[in-house]
């Protein structure tokens, strides 16, 4: 039976069917499809751009963040300034930071930045709270908010890898910016 328009059911699903290569990928194996490849195409022509390294960056290429990842927490610290830096040099590394939304840069910092405040909370209160009105054991609420964060975080970094993965013409060598600093300030704190 054919999907009906009036119900929503039927036709094409985001994100169905076979992925596409990545562009370097794609270059490595001399473009076996011989299909004009999608590349970005500069002011005067190809541009040959030296290997860059997240040496040469400076926090102060980083664009200026907005209030919001900065603010004063009630309890714990916000590492989202920190992330947005360490993501944002990532993407300059692969050329790619002018590919990326600030904004969309920004909700990952946020969510990777609260998930990491839930897990906290989580070592420093438990898993077990007192439920407000029976006084009955329950799962602590920050169990919840560190998996809802923790997916929103992971589904923004996978669009932002996406784009990385189809534009960008370096090497990827690793997945993820590098968390170890963050992580053992972290750890630190525990």
């Amino acid at each position: 039976m054919a999907g009906n328009k009036n119900s929503g059911s039927g036709g094409k699903r985001i994100g169905a069917g076979r992925k596409s290569k990545p562009l370097a990928d794609k270059i490595l194996e001399g473009n076996p499809g011989k299909r004009a490849l999608k590349k970005i195409e500069f002011e005067n022509g190809s541009v040959d751009v030296p290997d860059i390294t997240l040496s040469e960056f400076s926090a102060p290429s980083v664009p200026k963040p907005k209030d919001y990842l900065t603010a004063k927490q009630k309890q714990g610290e916000l590492i989202a300034e920190e992330v947005r830096t360490e993501v944002w040099l990532w993407l300059k590394e692969r050329r790619c930071d002018h590919l990326i939304p600030m904004l969309l840069v920004d909700q990952y910092a946020m969510s990777y930045a609260r998930w990491v405040q839930a897990e906290q909370a989580r070592s420093e209160f438990g898993s077990l709270s007192k439920h407000p009105t029976t006084g009955n054991a329950q799962q602590s609420p920050f169990i919840v908010i560190a998996q809802n964060e923790s997916k929103q975080a992971l589904n923004i970094w996978r669009l932002i890898y996406d784009i990385v993965a189809q534009n960008c013409t370096v090497e990827m060598k690793i997945g993820m910016p590098d968390k170890t600093a963050t992580m053992k300030r972290l750890l630190g704190h525990l």
